[in-house]
């Protein structure tokens, strides 16, 4: 699926005009004129990246930027302000706010397609982080302020951010908790064509059984009927790129 992008601008021509020239370059886009309607959407839908007007009615883009930034599923998603004010005192508000990239009117084609590249690797990045795979595994988990809750749930899929679990041990939405599971095994294809050269007659021998890892984390959501969406609160850099080893397929089970 192409990155998903929201862009927001009230006036109709320029809306029309800057997905004509992203769509083709690869991005589904969503355009909107009414930043209330682009508001609810921030709530509601993950998008790889934003593209924002600042002087529209209603909401302007400064307020547009603030309810991404506070919003869970696209806080951290790249930001691209396009605007006719391009003063140092508007640029300088924008990057206070979180903002990724500041772009002029009015633009060229050029600038259009030169931004979009310059941020389409924040935009993988961002939609790699949100990406989740389906990943069932047992997972022992511990709550409360003395480890005094302890179950056993079954994971749904894993990212980079978190996991979805069932059951939910009675957990409600903020509390911490421990998670203890063993990651995909990671299978490196570079000791797979030195074994195949040395012993080509030979099946490879069987990768050690992963061990267990501990993960504090923190409910960040319910479901139904009785799941929880946790997400990880301190991943270590050597789980982190497990994760993303099993994200881009790179494993063996």
């Amino acid at each position: 699926m192409p990155p998903k992008i929201l862009v927001v601008d009230n006036e109709p021509e320029a809306l029309r005009l800057i997905k004509s020239i992203v769509e083709p370059l690869g991005y589904e886009v969503l355009a909107l004129a009414d930043s209330r309607e682009a508001a609810r959407r921030l709530e509601t839908e993950k998008f790889d990246g934003i593209v924002l007007d600042v002087l529209m009615p209603h909401l302007d883009g400064f307020e547009l930027v603030r309810r991404a930034r506070a919003s869970p599923l696209n806080r951290r998603a790249p930001v691209l302000i396009i605007t006719a004010l391009h003063d140092v005192g508007t640029i300088r508000r924008c990057f206070a706010l979180g903002v990724t990239f500041v772009l002029p009117k009015p633009f060229t084609y050029e600038q259009i397609c030169g931004l979009f590249s310059s941020a389409r690797g924040a935009m993988l990045r961002e939609r790699r982080q949100h990406a989740r795979l389906p990943f069932c595994t047992i997972v022992e988990c511990r709550a409360g302020k003395l480890g005094e809750i302890c179950f056993r749930a079954l994971s749904l899929n894993l990212g980079e951010e978190g996991m979805l679990l069932e059951p939910s041990g009675g957990l409600n939405v903020g509390e911490d908790l421990t998670l203890e599971f063993a990651l995909p095994r990671v299978c490196d294809p570079r000791e797979a064509r030195v074994h195949a050269q040395r012993t080509p007659f030979l099946p490879r021998p069987p990768a050690p059984e992963p061990a267990p890892r501990s993960m504090p984390a923190r409910v960040v959501r319910k479901e139904p009927p009785d799941r929880i969406v946790v997400r990880f609160t301190a991943l270590s850099e050597e789980d982190r790129k497990l994760i993303q080893r099993f994200i881009m397929g790179r494993v063996t089970f």
